[in-house]
């Protein structure tokens, strides 16, 4: 699919200078530093290894994919076939590797074990773990001068002091430790940072199960996590569960059911209005979190609709699935320009609108769309998405290959980006029949996911996520 179809050739991208000194300039012989070692992250490295360009791999936590593995009991909606990029799967099959059956769909956990591990490992000490990016500017500039900017390396300084350069950065570091607040307007609700809120996708079927079973339940949000963590809390007896979202209706989380492409996802839709109109899960529309409080029954949220009509809720757990929200604090000296709505690249948000797109319908994206006033710094995986929940891993891998074309001077290349993401209205009933013959009735897979069927959710909620879509 071309990057100029679907209506694209009418979005004006405005071309700011390109990454010339990744060639030349003071910057030259340093590495391109790439910051998270989670899917996207370590594709990038996969593609710069092929290229044969040096880099750096920064991961914030102690271990590999460290943010996929807070979701690791999760089982995506994407099969393996969309979720293994194509330069990294070269690299690990030319070392022995076997990749997994391509129709199966993984855990978070499995994700790691059977791919992101075995990847990481072959690039050696080039990855640094517990290296948390804490600011990145220019060596000698801060954003506002000018004369010899753009040859001026990178500056990348790290939490315990440390710093290092770099010729460009590839910051693949997602949104999943910036959650989106329980609040309405955008704002966290009154009394929101007193109580104890859950974010996305606890494992409720396995190690907090003690936390949610027999328990008043509260579930905010109306994306894919939210729906995840209601089919799992339902299969917990004696545990009520409420589900407060704030649109009329619940049709936009309900999705395409048999008509989507990946039968998973439309049978999360499915299975989650089964259980609405059974009254297992009492949904709460035009709901508006606004204020909460502890009372001596449990905890009460309060919604405040914009017309002022107010309806509560006392329950005694909180998840709040309300998505994630890129962090552009460590980018701050640098020249970003981002749309003031998303917070994703100004070029590429009329293309992953979530207004109008669905994770299917995201035309194919790369380096023209991912460059900003700052040459050789490119924001991509789930944080070039800003607040868009449209993020698919295959995205964000076909992000990447293009960056590297551009880092390395193949133009040609970079322009040239190609992606086929499965529709949300486009079904195989045959891999839906598939799935849940293989999926339905399994039981003792790592992480706690016992049900049946199992409950099946995003990608999206990764450390290169906070998106929708898996």
């Amino acid at each position: 699919m071309s990057d100029r179809c679907c209506g694209t050739a009418a979005v004006e991208i405005e071309q700011f200078a390109t990454p010339q000194q990744t060639d030349s300039g003071q910057s030259g012989n340093l590495p391109v530093v790439v910051i998270g070692a989670g899917p996207v992250g370590l594709a990038a490295a996969a593609h710069l290894a092929e290229r044969g360009i040096d880099y750096t791999i920064l991961e914030a936590g102690d271990r590999i994919a460290a943010s996929v593995a807070q979701w690791g009991h999760v089982r995506v909606f994407s099969p393996w076939k969309y979720n293994i990029d194509a330069a990294a799967r070269r690299l690990l099959e030319a070392d022995g590797w076997s990749a997994p059956d391509p129709e199966w769909l993984p855990i978070g956990a499995e994700l790691i074990d059977d791919y992101l591990a075995p990847l990481a490992k072959l690039f050696g000490d080039k990855v640094r773990l517990g290296a948390k990016v804490s600011a990145i500017s220019r060596l000698g500039y801060d954003r506002v001068r000018t004369a010899g900017r753009d040859d001026a390396p990178f500056l990348i300084r790290l939490a315990d002091g440390t710093e290092l350069q770099a010729r460009a950065i590839i910051d693949a570091s997602g949104t999943y430790t910036s959650p989106s607040v329980l609040g309405a307007s955008g704002l966290p609700a009154h009394g929101e940072n007193e109580v104890f809120v859950d974010h996305a996708l606890p494992d409720v079927l396995g190690a907090d199960r003690d936390r949610y079973e027999g328990r008043r339940v509260l579930v905010v949000g109306a994306g894919h996590s939210a729906a995840t963590t209601l089919l799992a809390l339902a299969e917990l007896e004696h545990t009520p569960i409420t589900w407060a979202i704030r649109a009329a209706d619940a049709t936009r989380t309900y999705g395409g059911g048999e008509a989507d492409a990946l039968p998973a996802r439309g049978a999360l839709g499915t299975r989650l209005r089964a259980h609405v109109t059974s009254g297992r899960i009492q949904l709460l529309t035009g709901f508006f979190a606004h204020r909460v409080h502890a009372t001596g029954q449990g905890v009460e949220v309060v919604s405040r609709a914009p017309s002022g009509h107010e309806q509560s809720v006392t329950v005694d757990r909180i998840v709040s699935a309300t998505g994630y929200r890129p962090d552009h604090s460590i980018a701050s000296e640098l020249r970003l320009d981002l749309d003031p709505v998303l917070g994703s690249p100004r070029a590429l948000a009329p293309l992953i609108d979530p207004n109008q797109h669905s994770c299917g319908t995201v035309p194919a994206h790369g380096v023209d769309e991912l460059v900003h006033p700052e040459p050789g710094y490119y924001a991509v995986g789930v944080k070039s998405y800003g607040r868009a929940p449209t993020f698919l891993m295959a995205t964000g891998y076909e992000q990447v290959r293009s960056v590297v074309a551009a880092l390395a001077g193949d133009w040609e290349a970079a322009r040239d980006v190609q992606l086929d993401l499965p529709e949300t209205g486009v079904c195989s009933a045959n891999l839906a029949e598939a799935q849940e013959q293989r999926v339905g009735l399994a039981t003792g897979i790592s992480g706690g996911l016992l049900s049946t069927p199992l409950p099946l959710a995003t990608v999206g909620a990764t450390a290169e996520s906070g998106g929708c879509c898996g």
